[in-house]
């Protein structure tokens, strides 16, 4: 019996104009996403150039008007919950940003409310202290506000013209089978790695909501490649005295953060996520490569064909409009709301000293000094990333706080700030998958951690 051999596939033709409108604005979302730059003494990217300067000249401003986006988030979401006027419910943007359910109006009230007392120094000192509301108003609102304007602004850049087309063809070999996910997801890594863990949640959202990954892979994304960036890295391991250690210190993170990357996937509650894509869309991807063609042939022209739909340059600018004010009004409100509960309870309640009781055995027995001490650093990282580094600077211990920060910055989940993006998303992921999560991978990276600090650095 004869079988017709399948065709080679042919290749379009594309003229001048859609290759360069794939390669001059990749090239520009490459140089400000994903190339590591100096600037200022340190290494980050052009997003957060960007985001720093204007935030060294409005940063005093800029507490005073995200309390009044705050309270302007509240009043729009009244107004379109409740009157639901015919400007909010004829867009699809506005009203799915408005016209929100009792819950998140709540969040965004008490939100508003801590914004204004922390503010002003109303009421209770609990509330507004530099360790509770001060810290997300003054330390965690003005970073979030800068970083997301940029990154929203410059988005487009990055998933618009062919630039996830082509590296995610290219690199699915590598991705597919380690990671058990589609090429495009190391762009998200690579964009939190030089830039911000929540620049890369962001580009997870978005990348699901187009119908680029499923509930399962947009899930796994989220919770194991949204890592903590360089410069913060840098900046939690001076902050506890380590700095002369960073080398081995960002070697150890990267090897602890690659197993739980490794494992976390074929584990529950991740492995049950359903392979299913974003309903509104269905699926929009594809990265196997056709008969008769390179793989890098093919991922060229997967990313001219996507850059080539680019019809309008006003539709890209209003598209970031909408990421940053997405952020600004819907995610900012519940990052001083949630932020400075999960704040309040680290700092003036026992509940991370009770739930690290169990910790401390297993940190005996890991052969870690102070581990009294130490147990709760573990534990309280799930309120914000930056807590544990707080909670172990007074340790006396160069290894215990070694491996405090190291272990701080593989956890990944953080309800500060990933946290709360991750549960206002529509990626399928509620408090208590990120809590399983969370718990998942101190428990697989904790033991890495201790034993290269042992064996290698002290």
């Amino acid at each position: 019996m004869l079988f017709e051999e399948e065709a080679p596939h042919q290749r379009e033709t594309f003229s001048l104009a859609d290759k360069l409108k794939f390669i001059i604005p990749s090239l520009f979302g490459l140089f400000l996403f994903l190339v590591p730059v100096p600037f200022d003494g340190k290494w980050t990217i052009g997003v957060g150039i960007l985001a720093e300067s204007a935030q060294a000249v409005f940063n005093s401003y800029l507490p005073q008007f995200m309390t009044a986006v705050l309270l302007l988030s509240v009043v729009l979401s009244l107004v379109g919950s409740i009157m639901k006027p015919a400007w909010i419910t004829s867009s699809r943007f506005l009203n799915d940003l408005f016209n929100v359910t009792g819950f998140w109006i709540a969040m965004r009230l008490i939100g508003s409310i801590f914004a204004i007392m922390t503010l002003n120094q109303l009421g209770p000192e609990f509330i507004w202290s530099d360790f509770t509301g001060g810290t997300v108003l003054y330390s965690l609102v003005p970073v979030l506000t800068t970083w997301f304007l940029f990154a929203g602004l410059l988005m487009p850049l990055l998933l618009n013209f062919g630039l996830m087309e082509y590296i995610g063809t290219v690199v699915r070999k590598i991705m597919r089978p380690l990671f058990k996910l589609p090429g495009r997801s190391s762009i998200d890594a690579i964009a939190s790695w030089m830039g911000s863990g929540t620049v890369g949640v962001l580009i997870t959202t978005k990348q699901y909501e187009e119908g680029y990954y499923t509930k399962r892979e947009a899930a796994v994304i989220a919770t194991n490649f949204s890592v903590a960036s360089i410069a913060f890295s840098l900046v939690v391991i001076s902050f506890i005295g380590l700095d002369h250690l960073f080398v081995p210190f960002y070697l150890t993170v990267v090897v602890a953060g690659l197993v739980a990357a490794i494992v976390c996937p074929r584990i529950p509650p991740l492995s049950r996520k359903e392979e299913t894509y974003y309903e509104p869309v269905g699926k929009q991807i594809s990265e196997d490569v056709p008969e008769g063609i390179s793989r890098s042939q093919w991922a060229y022209d997967l990313a001219v064909g996507k850059a080539r739909e680019v019809k309008s340059a006003k539709k890209v600018i209003v598209s970031g409009f909408q990421n940053v004010l997405d952020i600004w009004f819907g995610l900012i409100p519940l990052v001083m709301a949630l932020g400075t509960i999960a704040l309040i309870l680290a700092e003036f309640t026992p509940v991370f000293d009770y739930l690290a009781y169990p910790l401390v055995p297993v940190l005996q027995l890991l052969q870690l000094p102070e581990a009294q001490a130490a147990a709760p650093a573990m534990l309280v990282g799930f309120a914000d990333m930056f807590l544990p580094a707080v909670v172990g600077a007074s340790i006396e211990s160069e290894l215990t706080r070694f491996v405090i920060a190291a272990v701080s910055l593989t956890q990944l989940i953080y309800m500060s700030e990933v946290g709360i993006l991750l549960l206002k998303s529509k990626i399928p992921l509620n408090l208590l998958d990120l809590a399983i999560i969370f718990i998942q991978r101190t428990i697989i990276t904790l033991p890495i951690i201790v034993v290269m600090a042992h064996v290698f650095f002290f």
